[in-house]
């Protein structure tokens, strides 16, 4: 917020005068930070374990994956691009489902939830970046919906918090 002031009165006048001016629009927003603190939530996977998944349980990529392997040099290669564009195509599903899976058991143990920009990891790319606001008490709670999620071999989860509600602000 940025207080513009007028020019005859001093800075304190002017700030006191915001500050009286915008009471109520002050109070509502503090009250609705009152005992709650933000929580970072970071989940990463690997890729490999997914695509490995996908041609195991997928029957089309599984007959593909396995041609390759008795193909010559040259048809290989081009067997292989077309898997590999199959399977990016399905890993894209996969990132779809999983997020959506991941967001709706976040959101429902917060009380506000922002999607940030996910990072470039080097081992394992990153699936989602949350900042979540709710109570602090509540912080169990997400604790062990994210730690039933680590628990899956493909996923690992980074909980960070109790932080400022910076992101809320």
């Amino acid at each position: 917020t940025i207080i513009i002031g007028e020019e005859e009165r001093e800075p304190e006048e002017n700030m006191k005068s915001w500050l009286k001016d915008d009471y109520e629009n002050l109070k509502n927003k503090l009250s609705k930070l009152e005992g709650k603190a933000e929580f970072g939530i970071q989940i990463f996977w690997d890729i490999k374990i997914i695509s490995e998944r996908i041609i195991d349980t997928d029957k089309e990529i599984k007959k593909l994956s396995d041609e390759i392997k008795t193909k010559s040099k040259g048809l290989a290669y081009m067997y292989k691009q077309k898997l590999e564009n199959i399977l990016k195509k399905e890993i894209e599903k996969e990132t779809d489902r999983y997020f959506k899976d991941f967001y709706d058991r976040v959101k429902s143990c917060v009380d506000e939830i922002k999607v940030d920009r996910t990072k470039k990891e080097e081992e394992k790319p990153m699936l989602m970046n949350l900042s979540c606001l709710l109570a602090k008490e509540k912080s169990k709670t997400l604790g062990g919906e994210l730690d039933k999620i680590d628990q899956m071999p493909e996923f690992s989860v980074r909980f960070t918090g109790p932080w400022p509600p910076y992101s809320f602000v």
